[in-house]
């Protein structure tokens, strides 16, 4: 499993929230537009084919970043909610 931050931005309302619908499915809301999902590669894929179907190619933009056990221990984080992580997994 990994930890993938997934951000998005779409002028479409209606868009907007059918993407944020499917991205609560498999993480947490940690701003407006930005997911902490922890997901087994192929829940991952599975989130991606279902955001394909809402994304419309030269509107949208979504963007999904991997983080790796070694970058999730340099991550600085100010405010907000905690990283989210898989369970029992600890941060030092």
């Amino acid at each position: 499993m990994l930890l993938y931050i997934v951000c998005y931005d779409t002028p479409s309302d209606k868009r907007r929230k059918k993407m944020a619908d499917i991205l609560e499915g498999y993480g947490k809301r940690v701003q407006y537009s930005v997911f902490e999902c922890v997901l087994p590669l192929e829940q991952y894929q599975e989130l991606k084919k279902r955001l394909r179907k809402r994304y419309k190619e030269g509107e949208d933009c979504i963007r999904f970043y991997p983080i790796s056990q070694h970058t999730l221990t340099q991550v600085d984080l100010w405010g907000g909610p905690s990283l989210a992580q898989e369970p029992g997994s600890v941060i030092i």
